[in-house]
C-alpha cells in the first residue's frame, strides 16, 4: 500500500460541521449485527479510532459501551466532544491508530468507521493487538457510496474525478481494497456484512455532502468553478426536488495477532 498524503489529518479541519450534517449516520443494525456476530454488549469498552465527529460512536453508546474516541484532529475531536456531550460513557483522546496512547489490554472492541483508509496498516494492526484484550475484535466499518447503480450516481462519480483534487489517491476503494483488508488480519480471517443505506438530498444536501469529502476544494478558483457546474448535475438528476446517494455498509470483523 502506497504512501498517503501528509496532511491526511489536516484535511479534515475546516469540514467537521459539513461531516456529522451531511455524512450517513450509523444506524442500530450495525449494532445489531456486531452483537450476533461478536457477542458484543454494553459491558464492552471501545476504542473508536480515527473517532472524527462521532458518527460510529454514537450507535455504540446508546447500546450502553463505554466509548473512547481517539481522534488526530483537533477540531474533529471538538466536534466529536461537542456532538456526543450528553453521554457521559464518551471520553475523547488524542491519539493516531498507529499511536492510539491506550493502555496495553484494555479494551474489548477496537473499531474504526469511514477511516481505515487513512491508517499505516502494519502499524496499526500492532497498536490494535496491543491495547485490545485478550480475544477482543478489531471492526473496520464503512459506507460505501455506489457509484454505477444509478445514472445520478454515475454522474456524480463523474464530477468528482472532474473537480476533485486527489479523488484517486484518497478513495478508499483504492487504499481499503478486500486485498488490503485480508492482508491487515492476516495470518487471522476477516469476515463480512454487508448492509443498505441512502440519504435523500435536496440542493443544498449535496452541496453539502461534496464540501463534506476531503478530497474537494473548498475556496478557490477550482472550489468556484466545481460549485458553478452542481446545479446542473442535480437539476438534471433531481425527482421532486431530490437526489438520492445509495451506499453499501460493510462491517469487515476479525481478530487480530501480534
Amino acid at each position: 500500500m502506497g504512501e498517503l498524503p501528509r496532511n491526511s489529518i489536516a484535511r479534515f479541519s475546516d469540514r467537521a460541521e459539513d461531516y456529522v450534517r451531511y455524512r450517513p449516520h450509523y444506524s442500530a443494525e450495525v449494532v445489531q449485527a456486531l452483537q450476533k456476530a461478536c457477542g458484543l454488549s454494553p459491558a464492552h469498552v471501545v476504542a473508536d479510532v480515527g473517532c472524527g465527529p462521532g458518527l460510529l460512536a454514537e450507535v455504540l453508546l446508546e447500546n450502553g459501551n463505554r466509548v473512547i474516541g481517539v481522534e488526530p484532529n483537533r477540531e474533529m475531536r471538538e466536534a466529536g466532544e461537542q456532538y456526543l456531550a450528553q453521554f457521559a460513557t464518551f471520553t475523547m483522546i488524542d491519539g493516531s491508530a498507529e499511536h492510539t496512547n491506550l493502555a496495553d489490554a484494555s479494551v474489548d472492541f477496537v473499531v474504526a468507521g469511514q477511516a481505515f483508509h487513512w491508517f499505516r496498516p502494519d502499524l496499526a494492526r500492532v497498536e490494535f493487538a496491543r491495547i485490545l484484550r485478550p480475544g477482543g475484535w478489531t471492526i473496520l466499518v464503512w459506507h460505501d457510496r455506489e457509484t454505477e447503480t444509478t445514472p445520478f450516481l454515475r454522474a456524480y462519480d463523474e464530477f468528482l474525478r472532474a473537480h476533485a483534487t486527489d479523488y484517486q489517491q484518497v478513495n478508499h476503494k483504492t487504499v481499503a481494497n478486500p486485498g488490503a483488508i485480508t492482508q491487515f488480519f492476516s495470518p487471522n480471517t476477516v469476515q463480512l456484512i454487508s448492509q443498505q443505506a441512502s440519504q435523500h438530498f435536496d440542493f443544498e444536501g449535496l452541496r453539502g455532502r461534496l464540501l463534506s469529502s476531503s478530497y474537494v476544494t473548498r475556496s478557490g478558483a477550482s472550489a468556484d468553478r466545481m460549485l458553478s457546474e452542481l446545479p446542473d448535475l442535480f437539476s438534471k438528476f433531481a425527482d421532486n426536488g431530490r437526489v438520492i446517494v445509495h451506499y453499501e455498509t460493510k462491517i469487515y470483523f476479525g481478530h487480530l495477532t501480534r
